[in-house]
């Protein structure tokens, strides 16, 4: 037992204290995207289920193959939203606000949206491949699947699960997310287990790039402000001094 607790503790301990000291501070200010997230889904649960409900969602937010390509990107913001028919919506609400809630403490906002949408349309934009590629291919779907309904948040999930493992240096977690995911997409091999995949692949490679370039670009933000503040200055001196020039009679001395 002792073992066990001391895993726990060096798996999600760091993980731990910094969501509880956040909350514990901010209360629900320190999730608003997971709160906002969260009351979307809700809301548009609700809506579905209202006589002509379903047709507005649709035409808002429910994303399938079939649909042309520019229908499907401008839809795909809120189909993250849009929870699936056949699944208890409160499973997908308590997700959002718990792995969202995570990642916005420990990405912060802006990544979490970076890596919520991301690996949602890498899914959206798979489907549309594994249907025109066929089903004589290994990750090929047949045409049927172009009008299957490609809605929910659980590929978000999954990528700021694995990007937040990765963060906090969670390795067990994150390789038991990969492991399920491969094995759910082996298991019940449908459009969703592979869009899993996919999400998988898309939040490790988010990961990597952000460990290794993280930087790099408030670096060369900052080298750009500097030398803008050098140049400025520079042309302020030079500008004084042509005036110094130009206000100082011809044959006296310039200070």
């Amino acid at each position: 037992m002792a073992i066990a607790k001391e895993a726990a503790v060096a798996e999600w301990g760091a993980l731990f204290g910094t969501v509880r000291e956040q909350v514990a501070r901010k209360k629900f200010a320190a999730v608003p995207l997971a709160t906002a997230a969260t009351c979307l889904i809700l809301l548009f649960s609700i809506v579905q289920h209202l006589p002509g409900g379903a047709q507005f969602v649709t035409r808002i937010g429910v994303v399938k193959a079939a649909l042309p390509l520019d229908v499907s990107l401008l839809r795909t913001p809120l189909s993250l939203y849009v929870p699936a028919l056949d699944l208890p919506v409160w499973g997908a609400l308590a997700q959002v606000f718990v792995v969202f809630g995570i990642a916005e403490i420990v990405l912060g906002g802006r990544l979490t949206l970076v890596v919520a949408y991301t690996c949602t349309l890498a899914g959206t934009l798979f489907a549309r491949v594994g249907v025109a590629i066929g089903p004589d291919h290994l990750f090929g779907f047949p045409k049927w699947v172009a009008h299957v309904r490609d809605t929910g948040p659980s590929a978000a999930v999954v990528a700021l699960a694995i990007c937040v493992a990765f963060r906090c240096r969670a390795w067990f977690t994150a390789g038991l997310v990969v492991a399920t995911m491969v094995g759910e997409a082996i298991v019940l091999p449908n459009l969703a287990g592979m869009e899993h995949v996919v999400a998988v692949i898309a939040a490790l490679l988010i990961a990597v790039s952000v460990e290794v370039f993280g930087d790099f670009w408030p670096r060369v933000l900052a080298g750009v402000g500097a030398a803008d503040v050098v140049a400025t200055a520079t042309a302020s001196l030079e500008a004084a001094a042509a005036d110094v020039r130009r206000r100082t009679p011809a044959g006296a001395a310039v200070p």
